[in-house]
């Protein structure tokens, strides 16, 4: 990978949302107020209402720690995110769907007891923060089909329901028109290896919620959690997703989410004979790149995005999952871990992936080796994305003081 693949710091990220965005919220506040749509209600009871039909209340399943998350999302939503009409009716559809999700689980292991059961044996979990080059590291691992990956499809719906690669489809078209810079930030197909922050959603983990709205509450109730059953309830969903496959149980997973790095003790718990890729980049790049992906999803769901809170809170962030992480790994030396840095895969992504198969007891072949080729060559969805820490509060001094 070369220096010309990595992401610029130049180019200011000011500007209104998208145009498609800002008329969607006109759209809606328009038909709500003239009855033609109800107007969506940042309820728990009502979200569960929504979600259960004419089912029963306790078709959630008998695990009951997910409701406090639960109702905390809610109420920040409610009270700290500033949603504009678009992000109300984003967070309705979002909140509703895992609800729907839960329940479909519970009824499949209900039905299907022996996906509990599924080994998930020795997992290669890439470690990283946001936007240090771990979606790069696994998309070259899944060229090797000796791993098993987790497709986007599959993060976004783990319960197997029809059409669920036509609702990715969809839902990346949505995005892509309410938010043309995310192609440039995080490329992504329905099909393609992605990290499995979706996973955490049916338990209202906070990966994939604080990454879009201002709900600070939320985040920092998790922060504190015991993280236990999330983790146990995340890997029931990557049985779920092995079995609906019918795929092979001897080949390991590859595993990314930059959420393991704030939990690493509870997933270490839940997957002990995992092996650890820890990735790390320069930390101005890695708050800077993060900071802007976290704004540019705010902004099309809240009109008061303030750039610089972004900014603080991504840098606050980063540092406690670094720090977590650190204090994790060196308690458990143990675990079979190596280490990686984001630059050297610029200046030799080969001698990187030699070394990591080296670490993992596997051969690298020629074939493999041009089957990684090909994606590098393939692989410039970052080009266009530009940034600077000056746009978010922050400077260089700033994040390195800390």
């Amino acid at each position: 990978m070369t220096a010309a693949h990595a992401e610029s710091m130049e180019l200011e990220v000011d500007g209104p949302p998208s145009r498609a965005a800002a008329l969607a919220s006109r759209g809606l506040e328009a038909a709500w107020r003239a009855g033609l749509l109800p107007r969506p209600i940042l309820d728990p009871l009502a979200f569960e209402a929504a979600a259960l039909g004419k089912r029963a209340r306790d078709s959630f399943g008998p695990v009951q720690e997910w409701r406090t998350p639960y109702r905390l999302l809610v109420q920040s939503l409610r009270e700290e995110a500033d949603l504009n009409p678009l992000g109300l009716a984003m967070a309705h559809g979002q909140v509703v769907g895992a609800l729907k999700a839960r329940i479909r689980a519970q009824e499949l292991w209900q039905q299907h007891p022996e996906i509990l059961t599924r080994p998930i044996p020795a997992p290669v979990v890439i470690l990283g923060p946001m936007r240090s080059g771990t979606t790069r590291l696994q998309r070259l691992l899944a060229c090797d089909d000796r791993f098993a990956h987790t497709r986007l499809f599959e993060s976004l719906h783990p319960v197997p329901t029809r059409g669920r690669v036509l609702k990715t489809c969809a839902s990346l078209a949505a995005l892509r028109l309410f938010n043309p810079a995310i192609p440039a930030i995080h490329p992504m197909r329905a099909r393609q290896p992605d990290e499995e922050f979706g996973l955490f959603s049916l338990s209202f983990g906070s990966a994939q919620f604080e990454a879009q709205w201002r709900v600070p509450s939320f985040a920092a109730w998790w922060e504190a959690a015991d993280t236990g059953w999330l983790y146990r309830e995340f890997r029931a969903l990557l049985q779920t997703i092995s079995w609906a496959r019918g795929a092979p149980v001897d080949r390991p997973w590859l595993l990314k989410a930059p959420q393991f790095l704030q939990d690493l003790p509870a997933f270490l718990d839940a997957f002990p004979d995992a092996r650890l890729i820890c990735l790390d980049r320069d930390l101005e790049r890695v708050v800077g790149s993060s900071a802007s992906l976290v704004w540019h999803q705010m902004r099309i769901q809240s009109d008061t995005t303030d750039r610089a809170w972004v900014g603080r809170e991504w840098l606050r962030k980063t540092r406690l999952r670094r720090e977590r992480a650190l204090a994790a790994r060196r308690a458990r030396p143990d675990v079979p871990q190596i280490e990686v840095q984001c630059e050297a895969m610029d200046a030799d992504w080969e001698s990187e992936v030699t070394r990591i198969y080296d670490f993992l007891g596997k051969p690298l072949d020629d074939r493999l080796r041009r089957r990684m080729a090909g994606y590098v060559a393939g692989a410039r969805g970052h080009e266009g994305h530009r940034y600077r820490l000056e746009q978010f509060g922050l400077s260089r001094e700033a994040v390195l003081s800390g």
